[in-house]
Parts: C-alpha cells; structure tokens; sequence
C-alpha cells in the first residue's frame, strides 16, 4: 500500500463538464482524485492540471457501462490507498427524440451508462465503504427528476430512478456510516447539450439545443455547480437541488403540476415539428 492521503475520491465522467469541476475542487480542498472517464485522453488532461496546480491526481479510464470494470476501479483505488471516502457516479449521456423513432438500442445506451453506470458504482463501492465504516456515495441525477420531459424519455426515466436508488440507500446505510446523496443541477455549462443525440429530428446547434430545453443564456460554470455539490456534500444533504429557481420550480409542480405540464407539452410540439418523416 502506498502513501495513504486524508481522503480520496473517484470521480466518473471526471473528464469534462461537472466531473471535471468536482475533480478541481475536491483537488483544492485536500482530496487525491482519481479522474474516471471513458475519454482517457480527457481524464489525462483534467489530471495533468490538477497536478500542475499542487493537487494529488491520477486518471483512468473506465465505462461505467461494463460492471467488472468499474469494481475493477472501485476495488483497486480502496487497496491502493487503504480507503475509499468518496464516490461520484457522475457520467451520463443524452439520447432524445419522438417515442415513435426511439428503438431499444437507444433506450439501453442511455440506461446502461445513466442508471446501470450508477447502480455499478454503488455496487461496487456500497460494501467498500461498509467494511470500513465510513464513506460518501453521490450520484447525479437531475431536476428532470421530478418532471416529465417530453422528447428525453430514456434520460427522463433514468433520472427518476436515481433518485430512489439513492435515497433508498441512504437510508439502508445510515448505521452502517455509509453516506449517499443524489444530486440535481439545474441548467449548468457543459458538452451535454452538445454531445447529446437526437434521433430522426433536423440538426440543431449546440445553443438552439439549449435554448430548446430552456436553458438560459447565462448558465452556471461547472466550478461553481462543483462548490454547491461539495458544500452539499459537507453537510450530509440527501438531495441537493441547484439553482434555488430549480427548488421553487419542483415545488410549484407539486402543486399545480398542470400549469408545468401544459408548457412543457407546448414547448413539445415546437420541437416535434422538427422531426423528419420516414
């Protein structure tokens, strides 16, 4: 075993966006962070920075998709260190479009890196962190959570079931000192919007797809959306929901959920009329 740092983390998805703010952060507040991401070249590169600025990182490559792999990682970063404090099931994709152009294959990309990616990390780290008898699981869902998303079924539906997974073990493990939290960001800069796919609908560009989901102009840096998850973090919160617009908005659907829905519904149609006949 070598040195043993304070903490250490392990970060999916750490290559870019959010994974890559949390790896910065945890960096500078006296975490190692092992930067996982299917992207090694990008795991590398956010590696790379953290060391150059002081930080303790290692990268690896990892899809979170193929469960051996990610024990693999889980199991290798706790005997390496000799503890496991943080995991951060962070990775996912984006596949939208009609009901009617979706085919399983496109439901299973989604569901094998957004829910069983998840549920993998959990897996793997869950009785890590109950031998030693602390640790942190986080899992990053999103405020389509608490709503439907017309157009996003794949990404919808895993995001709803994330926040049972999560909130279920968290309260399976309280005794155990085994921490989960699930996080919801709100609309934050990142690739998503542009990597994500959209089937059989016309190209929009990366902003048209922004605008299209609603996201405004201005959207919060994945540094800043890092510190508010870390604080959360901090405190223990189970479900930490960013920007405060998000908290209001989920409460306002519980209770007139048909005034969200009819826009939702609306802003719908506006993008289904971009979709191309057989």
């Amino acid at each position: 075993m070598i040195g043993v740092p304070a903490q250490v983390a392990i970060v999916t998805g750490g290559g870019s966006g959010i994974g890559a703010g949390l790896c910065g952060e945890l960096a500078r507040r006296g975490v190692r962070v092992v930067v996982a991401d299917i992207r090694g070249a990008d795991a590398e590169r956010v590696a790379a920075e953290i060391t150059a600025s002081g930080g303790q990182a290692e990268s690896r490559p990892v899809d979170v998709s193929d469960e051996a792999a990610v024990r693999l990682l889980v199991t290798e970063t706790a005997a390496a260190y000799g503890r496991l404090d943080y995991l951060f099931n962070n990775a996912g994709i984006a596949i939208g479009g009609d009901a009617r152009d979706l085919k399983l294959e496109h439901w299973n990309q989604v569901l094998d890196v957004d829910l069983y990616g998840v549920l993998h990390g959990c897996l793997a780290a869950y009785p890590v962190m109950a031998r030693q008898g602390f640790g942190h699981i986080v899992n990053t869902s999103s405020p389509i959570a608490f709503f439907p998303d017309p157009g996003n079924g794949p990404y919808c539906t895993a995001k709803h079931a994330l926040i049972g997974l999560s909130l279920t073990l968290r309260l399976e493990g309280a005794d155990l000192g085994v921490r989960v939290s699930v996080v919801c960001p709100g609309f934050v800069r990142s690739n998503i919007y542009q990597n994500a796919r959209v089937v059989n609908m016309q190209a929009l560009s990366g902003r048209e797809r922004e605008r299209a989901a609603g996201a405004p102009a201005r959207m919060m840096s994945a540094e800043h959306a890092a510190r508010v998850i870390l604080d959360g973090v901090a405190r223990n919160q189970g479900l930490i929901v960013f920007p405060a617009g998000m908290r209001w908005l989920r409460r306002l659907y519980t209770v007139v959920p048909g005034l969200l829905n009819r826009e939702l519904q609306r802003r719908w149609y506006r993008r289904r009329s971009l979709r191309m006949e057989a």
